[in-house]
């Protein structure tokens, strides 16, 4: 059983309620524009650290995260990349890979939308776990809790980061 926090678009900005909703989980997952090489160290001595680079990422994040990235969590493949839009809108850059040989887990970043969906079509689950970061027209900071448990992806739990409190 593996316990994931996710997050996106943080543009830089390090939220100590990052550790605190994390604390439980293995793994943090970041659908890019980490924003600083610092923010990704911080995030890699806190945790196991999977991440892909954002179109906001400048050249050092793009030299230690790729553009996607696709592996296996448990029995659940999984494929993260920061553009890529959502069921029935993917983005053309992984639009083919998603057709041809579609994921059980697609995640992406970038829209500041947090979006959970099933895509029926290609027997997916499509999560955008919004933005977590200060930068943007995003009204609520979210991240997402999950577990994936063998071929089971479950306990899916949503995270809004209030600006009144600890930041």
């Amino acid at each position: 059983m593996t316990r994931v926090g996710l997050l996106s678009d943080t543009h830089g900005h390090w939220d100590p309620r990052y550790a605190q909703h994390f604390a439980e989980c293995d793994e943090v997952w970041h659908a890019g524009d980490i924003g600083t090489t610092e923010l990704a160290e911080h995030f890699m001595a806190f945790r196991p650290f999977r991440a892909v680079c954002g179109n906001c990422d400048g050249g050092d994040l793009r030299r230690m995260f790729p553009v996607q990235l696709r592996w296996r969590c448990e029995e659940v493949d999984v494929l993260m990349k920061h553009i890529g839009g959502y069921p029935g809108h993917y983005d053309r850059s992984v639009a083919g890979t998603l057709y041809v040989r579609p994921p059980r887990l697609f995640i992406c970043g970038h829209s500041h939308i947090l979006k959970v969906q099933y895509d029926r079509t290609l027997g997916l689950l499509h999560i955008n776990p919004g933005a977590a970061g200060l930068q943007g027209w995003h009204a609520v900071r979210t991240l997402v809790r999950f577990t994936i448990d063998g071929a089971d992806i479950r306990d899916l739990e949503v995270i809004e980061l209030s600006e009144s409190s600890g930041q």
